[in-house]
């Protein structure tokens, strides 16, 4: 069974027909699920990054007795260093 049929389509390409800087989270994702680390990593860098700083985020939310703010805007930064390094070799080296 192909999971493509269950993903949801990116509006930006939709619309401006250019890839955003989140196109290739999901398919990163089903290879990550699959154990096919470096593919996952080949298909959206920002992939492990994005997981970390949505862990960081949900502890945020459900363990109110340590501050993870500073946590959260450090991986933030980091994920958004690693999407836009991916979409800029994706667009301009590939």
């Amino acid at each position: 069974m192909s999971l493509e049929k269950f993903m949801i389509p990116c509006l930006f390409k939709k619309l401006f027909g250019i890839e955003c800087l989140g196109c290739g989270f999901q398919r990163s994702l089903i290879l990550l699920f699959q154990g096919d680390f470096s593919a996952s990593f080949k298909m959206y860098p920002a992939v492990f990054s994005t997981l970390l700083f949505f862990g960081f985020a949900a502890l945020h939310f459900l363990d109110k007795s340590k501050n993870y703010q500073k946590i959260i805007w450090r991986t933030a930064f980091i994920n958004i260093l690693f999407m836009l390094g991916g979409y800029y070799y994706k667009h301009f080296y590939l």
